[in-house]
């Protein structure tokens, strides 16, 4: 007699989805992944182009203090599946890794298709299918997954069902979001999306946005808050955006909401004290114009020095006119007004998604027998630093155990 393998059906092809997908594999169940894309991992694929930031090498309580909010849900996933355990899992498949200076977590290819290519060979030799071009719409009367392909509506029976379609950011690479309609329609609560590691609209002159679009802010500090972050940030065509913006994303996120702005400080030499600051500013100038001696004594570059003449012309008053007490105050706490965030489509990832109480311990959506789900779906942020695709392989792994249970395998 034959002995029939339980079908399961993974649905996104990222990384929880395919973590999901190797854990249900070993654990003998027969998988398929489906995802609407013609290739997949293509948001891992473009986060790896600056260098695959995998996960990092902090104390792990340091770690999950990161999720804030989500930090109790997610810890049983991360603690069964730590950055330790990940970054033994990259060199089983031939990617070293090793800790940056930052603590940062990098394959030693520094990229991510090669850790890709060497993950779907493990699928295939684990007999993972994938079926791509097939996007998810729901289900059918009789409890089958409903797919849009390009030879029509096709109707899949499986025995369990992992969702990993990711959150709503970089639509265009597949996380759009669209899953929602879906399962609000059966019920379950879905927490509304949210931009997360975005950048901030400014309200910026004609003058600065033309020169300095696209400048860095280099070995700044910001502050928001009881919160101080250095780092760098890029000044846009509409605002700022950058890694130390990035960190402090989700505060000024709620802030904007909760009143319609935001004011940063900006510390463009975090490294020297007012009275450093105080005491180079009013050595005597000579004949030399001010943007002169902020560029030789302080090393500001033209577009902080911009930012100071920003800074005075909001508070009606030319950057000439300050006197070396004032100048030597703005330097390291140059106000800038946020007044909204960048958007869905060019954030990096998104708060919201599936309502932690929709879930059981295992990942299942308790009023949906069956379904598991993982990854960006849930509602749930982090900063960059390699906590974003930690947590989506650690919810991965979750909910494929999740299943497996489910099943008795």
């Amino acid at each position: 007699m034959t002995v029939r393998h339980k079908q399961v059906a993974v649905i996104g092809a990222g990384p929880a989805g395919l973590m999901a997908a190797e854990v249900l594999a070993e654990g003998g169940a027969s998988v398929t992944v489906y995802d609407a894309m013609p290739s997949v991992a293509r948001k891992f694929l473009m986060a790896g182009r600056g260098g695959l930031n995998l996960t990092h090498g902090e104390e792990l309580a340091t770690f999950l203090s990161r999720y804030r909010e989500a930090q109790s849900f997610l810890d049983p996933a991360i603690r069964s599946f730590p950055p330790q355990r990940l970054r033994d899992w990259c060199e089983a498949l031939g990617e070293k890794t090793f800790v940056g200076s930052s603590g940062r977590v990098f394959p030693e290819s520094f990229k991510a298709s090669p850790l890709l290519r060497a993950w779907l060979r493990r699928l295939d030799s684990q007999g993972v299918k994938l079926a791509m071009r097939h996007r998810w719409t729901g289900w059918d009367g009789q409890r089958r997954l409903l797919f849009e392909t390009s030879e029509g509506e096709r109707a899949i029976a499986a025995d369990a069902v992992a969702l990993a379609l990711g959150g709503a950011s970089w639509p265009r690479l597949g996380s759009d979001g669209a899953w929602k309609n879906a399962l609000a329609s059966k019920g379950v609560a879905i927490t509304k999306f949210k931009p997360a590691n975005c950048g901030f609209t400014v309200a910026w002159s004609t003058i600065f946005r033309d020169r300095f679009e696209g400048q860095p802010l280099k070995s700044i500090a910001l502050s928001f808050g009881d919160r101080t972050v250095r780092g760098e940030a890029i000044v846009t065509r509409d605002g700022i955006e950058g890694g130390a913006i990035y960190a402090l994303s989700a505060e000024l996120r709620e802030a904007i909401a909760a009143s319609g702005e935001a004011t940063l400080q900006i510390a463009l030499r975090p490294d020297l004290s007012t009275n450093d600051l105080l005491s180079r500013l009013s050595a005597p100038r000579g004949k030399q114009s001010l943007s002169n001696v902020l560029r030789k004594t302080l090393q500001l570059p033209s577009v902080a020095i911009g930012l100071l003449q920003e800074a005075a012309i909001n508070a009606s008053g030319q950057l000439a006119s300050f006197s070396p007490e004032e100048l030597a105050a703005l330097v390291n706490a140059v106000p800038l007004k946020l007044i909204g965030t960048s958007g869905l489509a060019r954030a990096i990832s998104t708060a919201g998604g599936i309502a932690w109480d929709e879930l059981d311990n295992d990942y299942m959506i308790k009023r949906l027998p069956g379904i598991f789900a993982a990854g960006e779906m849930l509602d749930w942020e982090a900063p960059t630093g390699g906590y974003l695709l930690q947590a989506s392989f650690a919810t991965g792994v979750a909910a494929g155990k999740g299943v497996l249970k489910w099943l008795n395998l």
